[in-house]
């Protein structure tokens, strides 16, 4: 697999490319986890952080190479070291992956070019910015100050790190780097993932039972919403949707095509339709264009021909069938009422939630607590009502304007990044997609295309 960097001269042939260095933290933890115990947890998040700190010294195709293969395995890690030193409800380890993308982040305070950039590229980073700045100064006058640093990182780190993107990194060279990556990470996350459905491993069974989420199914065979070595369906199927879109549209060779086919495997036993939907919408986005209509057309063929076999043909098959149901059942369907459910509870409040309550979320498995589902909810209740409007008219402003851009330029490189932002809208009234690993993916590649070009790499 080849590595691109933004700046190949500034990388030394003998250096060890960034995502072998994450692979590398990654087996030395898994391995070492056993006889480290409890140790492992800050010694892994120290790795990822020096892993981020020399990927980025590469340069920042290969930093995102890096923080790409981390976000896929630090949950896999963390689960594995759970099963050895205890389960730890704090996820730890799962900060490892945040520190990586925050270490480029002192690079805004050296640079003098930021407060010359265009506006329409800043301003929906400021503004939702602001907001999450907002939402943690209320979890702390409310003095829980774990939820405000924990709710501030996994908001903030992403962000921050698309502000750097934004005057540090070449759109193409960035789209390619990101898909050789997905490359490596797809075959292994669809292959584990099929593998989980069928006989979920002891490490995954174990913290299924002491999780606090409800979505992941059971931990018995055929009985997981696969969530393979990441944090949940949502968040796998979001990261196997992202990278399905970039190696379909970026790669012509048919070997790239069957190494992604396991992940898309991986996608429908997640069954979480909202990534479905993100990804259908983001295909239909390219048959819009000439350059990229040939091959959303071969992809609605092709998709149409794996789900009939896997639908007909594999054991899970039923499973797969009935979720599909689902999707015309519209406002019968029991995950929208409950989602409209918590627009009532929240609006019955005295105050209709209007200041917000910060960060402060009870745990969804708990006896009475509401779930948060989707950036209008969650938005809404950390944030209250108007400065959670702000939050949201930031998240789409950023994404029409790679909208904007992609029906200007109309590249393929540009579409790409257009197709991944409508399906980042898609998802907004339904999943939250600003946090953790989604808003890495989100703000990483809704910026770039508001990005410099640079010259095309030879595939």
């Amino acid at each position: 697999m080849s590595i691109v960097l933004d700046s190949p001269s500034r990388l030394n042939t003998r250096q060890v490319p960034g995502w072998m260095l994450a692979l590398a933290v990654v087996i030395a933890t898994v391995s070492l986890s056993a006889w480290a115990g409890e140790l492992s947890r800050p010694l892994f998040v120290i790795g990822c952080a020096v892993t981020g700190w020399y990927a980025w010294r590469q340069g920042p195709g290969s930093h995102l190479q890096a923080a790409l293969v981390m976000f896929a395995l630090a949950p896999f890690v963390r689960r594995i070291v759970d099963l050895s030193a205890g389960y730890d409800p704090f996820g730890l380890m799962l900060t490892g992956p945040l520190l990586a993308i925050l270490v480029p982040a002192k690079r805004l305070l050296q640079t003098s070019e930021l407060h010359v950039l265009p506006g329409f590229r800043v301003y929906p980073l400021i503004i939702v910015g602001g907001c999450v700045a907002y939402a943690a100064v209320l979890s702390v006058l409310q003095a829980d100050f774990t939820n405000a640093a924990s709710g501030a990182l996994k908001w903030l780190a992403p962000l921050l790190y698309a502000a750097v993107l934004i005057e540090s990194s070449e759109r193409d060279q960035m789209i390619e780097a990101a898909t050789s990556a997905f490359l490596m990470i797809l075959p292994v996350v669809g292959l584990y993932g099929i593998y989980q459905y069928i006989d979920p491993p002891d490490w995954d069974r174990y913290w299924m039972q002491f999780a606090p989420i409800l979505s992941a199914g059971q931990p018995i065979p055929y009985g997981v919403r696969t969530f393979s070595t990441m944090n949940g369906p949502a968040s796998f199927a979001t990261f196997t949707a992202t990278g399905l879109m970039l190696v379909c549209f970026s790669r012509a060779r048919w070997c790239s095509l069957l190494l992604a086919l396991p992940a898309a495997i991986g996608l429908l036993l997640s069954l979480y339709r909202t990534a479905w939907i993100s990804l259908a919408v983001g295909v239909l986005f390219c048959l819009l264009f000439p350059a990229t209509r040939k091959r959303a057309t071969g992809i609605v063929l092709g998709g149409f021909i794996v789900l009939l076999l896997a639908a007909t043909l594999t054991p899970f098959g039923e499973v797969i069938g009935d979720r599909l149901g689902t999707l015309s059942e519209g406002s019968q369907d029991g995950s929208a009422q409950a989602r409209l459910e918590q627009f009532v509870t929240l609006w019955n409040q005295w105050d209709s939630s209007l200041f917000g309550v910060g960060f402060t979320f009870a745990d969804v498995g708990s006896a009475g607590a509401m779930p948060v589902d989707g950036m209008i909810i969650a938005c809404w209740l950390s944030m209250g009502i108007v400065i959670g409007g702000f939050c949201l008219a930031g998240l789409v402003w950023a994404a029409a304007n790679a909208l904007n851009l992609s029906w200007t330029e109309r590249s393929r490189e540009s579409i790409i990044i257009g197709a991944l932002s409508l399906g980042a809208l898609a998802q907004l009234p339904l999943a939250n997609i600003t946090s953790g690993e989604n808003g890495f993916l989100f703000w990483t590649f809704v910026v770039l295309l508001t990005n410099r070009p640079s010259p095309r790499v030879a595939r």
